[in-house]
């Protein structure tokens, strides 16, 4: 079939051509392409499709069918490559585990799913990285709970395998003490609170680990915009790090679990309004590495309980391109283009391939139309109610 009338957009910019694809595969790019299958875009976006490697299944659980569900619902939200987060019950920290899972990957009717593996057991003792990574798991993921001497472990496998080290900055003895953000809007709800600090702290920690021992380390769903400012001076001083922000964080506050809203409890929590700009300013610098839908499904049983007991997470992943355009792209804050490098480009690099370019020989697209708008009707979800601008449609 050829694509018509599409404003083609990837890495390099947007540009009017017809686009050839065979199979799935694009085979030619021109202008005045004939076929008998052609598809006029009307102006739509020919894009990439979306790469997120910060998804979690429903409910946490590790089953073939939250794998299949995940994968369905991520292309319908623009997403074609997804990597499942690794704290799932049984978690994925060991052989048989990862085995399972890899079983339940073949034949999937949707996104391409990877696995991240938790380097920490559940007693915070080191798991058989180097086994799990052979097993075709594409990164570990590591939460700063862990106690140097296993941080220098990890960080020494990670050298080792060259890969990059998903690292998520929590300091465990404040973090289980606090449901959201400690600060004005906690008080209010008189609610434990979580300082900024238990992150801010690990990440300058991790820095200089990263610093040390010369590896990769991508900062998972940051939330404080001292964590980005850290981040973006080691990055000047030539340490390889890179931060990943939810759009959650960039367009929603504290302020939204006014109410005892669960839906807004999030791991980690909504920042204060001041940050929350601040990130957003942090974006237009482009001082953010990856952006993330940061999904997080959770069954109405888990979400409909007192504040303190409600499972962290909401719904997005169904929404994902409509939400970055419409938050993102519609509102100014970037270009589509910046959009690709952000949501397609950097998530596939921290996984070790390459993506974001729209050429011969080059899968997973998608038409995007701006036009077309909808209002969400999910009660899971952050922007439930909202109006929201954009349609997918997977080539």
């Amino acid at each position: 079939m050829v694509v018509t009338n599409a404003v083609v957009c990837d890495i390099h910019g947007e540009r009017r051509v017809d686009v050839r694809i065979e199979d799935g595969i694009i085979t030619e790019i021109g202008e005045g392409l004939q076929d008998a299958h052609i598809i006029d875009a009307k102006g739509a976006f020919l894009l990439p499709q979306l790469v997120d490697t910060n998804v979690s299944l429903h409910d946490d659980v590790l089953s073939s069918k939250n794998i299949k569900e995940i994968a369905k619902n991520a292309l319908k939200g623009g997403v074609g490559h997804i990597v499942i987060n690794p704290l799932t019950t049984p978690a994925l920290d060991n052989e048989v585990v990862i085995e399972y899972a890899q079983n339940s990957l073949h034949e999937l009717s949707g996104a391409k799913v990877d696995l991240m593996i938790n380097t920490l057991k559940e007693d915070a003792s080191l798991s058989n990285i180097a086994i799990l990574l052979k097993k075709g798991a594409v990164a570990p993921y590591m939460s700063t709970i862990a106690k140097n001497n296993i941080a220098i472990k990890i960080a020494e496998y990670v050298k080792m395998y060259d890969v990059t080290l998903f690292c998520k900055a929590e300091d465990n003895s404040l973090i289980n003490s606090g449901v959201m953000l400690e600060g004005d809007m906690s008080s209010r709800l008189g609610v434990p609170g979580i300082p900024d600090l238990s992150e801010v702290l690990h990440v300058s920690r991790m820095i200089e680990i990263a610093r040390h021992f010369k590896i990769r380390i991508l900062f998972k769903a940051i939330a404080s915009p001292r964590s980005i400012y850290l981040i973006d001076k080691a990055k000047s001083e030539g340490v390889d790090v890179a931060c990943e922000v939810s759009i959650h964080h960039l367009f929603n506050a504290d302020s939204a679990c006014e109410n005892f809203n669960t839906v807004a409890k999030l791991n980690p929590p909504l920042a204060c309004e001041k940050d929350m700009l601040e990130l957003r300013q942090a974006l237009r610098e482009g001082k953010i590495d990856m952006l993330t839908s940061l999904h997080q499904p959770k069954s109405p049983v888990n979400k409909e309980v007192a504040f303190y007991d409600a499972a962290y997470g909401c719904d997005a992943i169904a929404d994902t391109m409509a939400l970055y355009y419409t938050k993102l792209v519609k509102s100014g804050l970037i270009t589509m283009k910046e959009l690709v490098r952000l949501a397609v480009q950097n998530p596939a690099a921290a996984i070790g391939m390459q993506a974001g370019e729209i050429a011969v020989g080059k899968t997973a697209l998608m038409l995007f139309n701006p036009h077309e708008k909808r209002v969400v009707n999910n009660p899971n979800s952050l922007y439930n109610h909202q109006e929201l601008y954009g349609e997918v449609t997977i080539l």
